[in-house]
């Protein structure tokens, strides 16, 4: 039997193989904070919202869903949310 002789076929699996087999690029720093922050900024727009539906006739209550509240909004404030009316 002869050896078959390799053409672009061949070689473009074996390209392909190569490229797979390389190491895939890293996220770079920016990418990981900017992931990061938007997660963050999700996070406590959750939180908003859960204290906004909560509905309370403790006066004590209130006033700590309000500086709970306020907390919130500043953390998200920092994050450079902004209210959406």
């Amino acid at each position: 039997m002869k050896p078959m002789s390799r053409g672009w076929e061949s070689k473009s699996v074996e390209e392909q193989q190569n490229q797979a087999a390389a190491p895939k690029p890293v996220a770079t720093n920016d990418q990981a904070e900017a992931a990061e922050s938007k997660r963050k900024r999700q996070a406590l727009e959750l939180q908003r919202e859960r204290i906004l539906s909560e509905r309370t006739s403790s006066p004590h209550r209130r006033s700590a869903l309000s500086l709970a509240l306020v907390d919130i909004e500043e953390k998200l404030a920092e994050l450079g949310w902004t209210i959406h009316l």
